[in-house]
């Protein structure tokens, strides 16, 4: 399992600092986890996490390698706000199975099972996620989710990861843009795959640039594609490809 971080925002500002500056309404916690992202002020993915309640306090569960530099992004813009970011000595517990008591559901997809946080041993239960992301078209960060990431292109909207109707947030003009006047190109898709390929192997069809390949779980994989040249049999490397 890809370590997680788990920091905790407190203060009386929290809630008004995090709803104006991510992709989803912070409102939403007192229904369950939030999954929501930070963007450039062009668009573009700066981290993915999920946002728990906890109290008077807001639990932010966020990819380890990403955690540095966002914890950084939040602290430049929280000026005088009231808030603190602070390590939690919580860890990430997950699973499919049946859910513990205190857990709650990973909000992304039903199949995603479950998330919790206590001071215990980060864990789960040997869930094969690459094969319910793949089945389900559900990126990781680091691997589907780059710094060139448009949150739309990845599924952000189907993954319950951004909301049209909050109001302002970092990089809100371009996504709302790509949401009502635009129809996406780009973007990422369930291919069926035959032969070896790696991933980040590029996918052409006709000789020209298509995507590129990325998870990949039996005889499928995750691909981001044009659109318009995603049709009948494409090549990534020496496999074979086509959409599922």
């Amino acid at each position: 399992m890809p370590p997680r971080r788990i920091l905790r925002l407190t203060g009386g500002d929290t809630l008004d600092f995090l709803q104006g500056l991510v992709t989803n309404d912070v409102g939403r916690l007192a229904e369950g986890i939030v999954y929501t992202a930070l963007l450039t002020p062009q668009g573009k993915y700066i981290a993915d996490f999920f946002l728990v309640q906890s109290g008077e306090d807001v639990l932010l569960d966020v990819a380890e390698p990403l955690a540095d530099d966002l914890v950084k992004r939040l602290t430049m813009y929280k000026l005088r706000a009231d808030v603190a970011i602070t390590p939690s000595g919580l860890n990430l517990q997950r699973g499919t199975g049946p859910a513990p008591a205190g857990s709650q559901p990973d909000p992304r997809h039903p199949d995603m099972g479950w998330r919790a946080y206590s001071p215990a041993p980060a864990s789960d239960d040997g869930s094969d996620w690459d094969a319910i992301r793949v089945a389900h078209c559900i990126p990781q960060t680091g691997i589907e989710l780059t710094p060139d990431t448009f949150i739309l292109e990845a599924g952000f909207e189907r993954l319950n990861g951004v909301d049209f109707r909050k109001g302002c947030y970092v990089g809100q003009e371009v996504t709302a843009r790509m949401k009502h006047k635009t129809e996406l190109r780009k973007g990422l898709r369930r291919v069926q795959i035959d032969g070896p390929a790696e991933t980040g192997t590029p996918i052409t069809h006709g000789g020209k640039p298509v995507g590129t390949l990325y998870t990949r779980s039996g005889n499928h994989a995750l691909a981001y594609l044009r659109f318009d040249r995603a049709t009948g049999t494409m090549q990534a490397g020496d496999a074979s490809l086509h959409l599922a």
